[in-house]
């Protein structure tokens, strides 16, 4: 991508030591994550330890972050709460992405929504977002746009297998139409969050994650 050479030098040697050992992580945990969806017998094993991942993959990003401080720290917990929050809303008044229930994959809820999901948020929107800060894309708004439009196909991979694995379930059965739209709009709020905050420039840590969503959500899609 045009710029990145010039985002790579802006990082020192310990962080592009850093950059590379999260992206081995990255990849290789999900690898691992979809060879063990795919065997009868440890599947169970893999589908309890889904918000261990989910932790872990938040542990990796924070730690990749170039300049990590309290903004960043403020950025992730307000990403978190936001996230919760529409699931909440969600959740209990189907006003946000329809009518739906979780199940028991992702852990530990409150109020009948898993902590994770603010966690998920935040690692969504934050691997969309740096990768949009290192693309030719140079209007924010356009920036915005795209990511969005980026996480809306994401969901669109994304919801068979969740239903597949009771990360959640549609009340009426069917995925409803708004839930994409949604998708997109809390996306592009969360997006243009993202660019108020105007972080240094970042590594290929959190666009390797996100492209290893893709992947993981296409092949689980594919073989189930």
């Amino acid at each position: 991508m045009e710029g990145s050479e010039d985002l790579n030098t802006q990082l020192s040697t310990g962080s592009l030591k850093t950059e590379r050992i999260a992206i081995i992580i990255i990849i290789l945990f999900h690898t691992v994550g979809i060879i063990g969806f795919n065997l009868p017998g440890i599947d169970s094993l893999f589908l309890d330890i889904v918000p261990w991942h989910l932790l872990l993959m938040a542990a990796v990003i924070i730690w990749s972050h170039n300049r990590p401080d309290a903004k960043f720290g403020l950025f992730a917990l307000l990403l978190f709460m936001l996230g919760f929050s529409a699931e909440l809303i969600g959740v209990h008044t189907g006003w946000l992405f329809g009518s739906y229930t979780y199940g028991k994959t992702l852990g530990i809820k409150l109020f009948n929504v898993p902590l994770m999901i603010g966690v998920n948020w935040f690692l969504l929107i934050y691997a969309t977002g740096v990768l949009m800060q290192r693309s030719r894309v140079k209007n924010v708004y356009a920036r915005i746009l795209v990511g969005a439009l980026l996480l809306v196909l994401l969901d669109i991979l994304i919801e068979p297998v969740a239903i597949h694995f009771d990360y959640w379930h549609w009340t009426d059965g069917a995925i409803p139409i708004k839930n994409y739209f949604c998708w997109f709009a809390v996306s592009g709020l969360m997006l243009f969050i993202f660019e108020k905050f105007k972080f240094p420039p970042q590594s290929k840590a959190a666009p390797v994650l996100l492209l290893m969503e893709f992947v993981f959500f296409m092949i689980l899609g594919l073989v189930n």
